[in-house]
């Protein structure tokens, strides 16, 4: 119960606070859709190039670990493709929206305050480790999935500059390259630079996190309601078991293990509604999803970290 209390209702409480704000305050979208896209376009970004900058890369950099993690977004990935497509009917467009939703956990908004929460900031190196290359290689794998879908007939060099196109816009591949060029250049930041940084950093998760309770104010649970519960299963049982698994048949460490579940015990993030709305497919679905799997995960995520101690 300590870890439901001390752990993961403060950062639900904020989420509650943004959903409160729209649902009854009537406190306009526009302040919730400025929120999130200054978290996710520019805040984010640099606290990823913060994070990833000061990482200690042949210690955080684990294969086994990120084997073990993104084996899991791929089996999600195509759990989602196919259990879209084949059990419940949906075309093969809107399955690449719902594979994007059981691929791409809430790691950045979700997972990093849970687990600074539960095992302190020292903890989210590995975390940051997982996030260098989640957005891009679920961005990547969904958009050269949507891209064959839709190809309409269209080459295969044509298909990849649109996928290459579609990853050079995001912010997030922005500020993980930056942060690991930075990096690898051993580069010091002059301090004034380094406050700022700090000051726009610290401000990403608690935006986020409230312009996130905002935006899940605006939804209406809809849509196919069976395909919705497939999503969440996915992606808070079966893509964290599978990670649990992995990361004890390679005897990773302790940290590494619980970074790694819990990220991928975190509900569907925002990207994908926002995956699905660039696309016009799913749409519904991909908003229940979220909204549904973040409500859930206030459960499944205590069930996890009490498997992890």
């Amino acid at each position: 119960m300590s870890a439901l209390l001390e752990v993961i209702l403060p950062v639900f409480l904020v989420i509650g606070f943004g959903y409160g704000a729209r649902a009854l305050l009537k406190t306009p979208d526009i302040l919730f859709e400025g929120a999130m896209g200054f978290a996710q376009a520019f805040a984010f970004p640099v606290l990823l190039f913060r994070g990833i900058s000061q990482l200690d890369l042949g210690q955080t950099f684990d294969p086994f670990m990120l084997t073990a993690f993104y084996t899991g977004v791929v089996a999600g990935f195509f759990a989602g493709l196919f259990g879209a497509r084949f059990l419940f009917g949906r075309a093969w467009p809107d399955s690449v929206a719902v594979a994007f939703a059981t691929a791409f956990s809430n790691g950045g908004l979700l997972g990093l305050p849970i687990t600074e929460r539960a095992y302190g900031v020292e903890a989210l190196s590995y975390n940051f480790a997982i996030i260098a290359f989640h957005a891009p290689f679920v961005y990547l794998l969904a958009t050269t999935a949507m891209e064959i879908v839709r190809a309409d007939g269209r080459s295969v060099v044509a298909t990849v500059a649109s996928v290459v196109r579609a990853m050079a816009k995001n912010p997030m591949l922005i500020g993980i390259v930056l942060g690991a060029l930075w990096n690898v250049g051993g580069l010091v930041m002059p301090s004034p630079m380094a406050s700022a940084v700090d000051l726009v950093a610290g401000a990403a998760i608690p935006t986020a996190l409230f312009g996130l309770g905002g935006i899940l104010a605006a939804y209406r649970p809809e849509g196919d309601l069976r395909l919705v519960a497939w999503i969440a299963a996915v992606s808070l049982l079966m893509h964290p078991a599978l990670t649990y698994g992995l990361g004890h048949a390679f005897s990773l460490s302790d940290g590494a293990i619980r970074s790694s579940v819990l990220m991928a015990a975190m509900a569907p993030g925002v990207n994908a509604y926002v995956f699905a709305s660039l696309y016009g497919v799913a749409k519904r679905v991909a908003a229940t999803a979220v909204l549904i799997g973040t409500a859930a995960s206030l459960i499944t995520a205590w069930g996890w970290l009490a498997v992890l101690g």
